[in-house]
């Protein structure tokens, strides 16, 4: 799976766990630009990202983690 194919996964889960059809995975992409990216929906986020991608993260990668590009490389390290 490439970059490319990560990032369309990536909008796919977004918009599934945001219920909204606008958004697009981008690098830049971070929690303050979505509505709704608190707390709880970043678990869900996270464990829907597990799931999917049938990878773990640990918490100290979660902690380093500061938008979605960061996401995408770390998805992509981990697959």
């Amino acid at each position: 799976m490439d970059g490319p194919q990560i990032y369309s996964r990536l909008t796919d889960i977004l918009r599934d766990v945001f219920d909204d059809d606008s958004l697009e995975a981008t690098p830049e992409l971070t929690a303050t630009d979505v509505d709704g990216w608190d707390s709880l929906t970043h678990i869900r986020l996270l464990l829907t990202i597990e799931k999917a991608f049938n990878i773990k993260f640990s918490t100290a990668e979660i902690g380093k983690l500061e938008n979605v590009g960061d996401l995408a490389r770390l998805i992509a390290a981990k697959r």
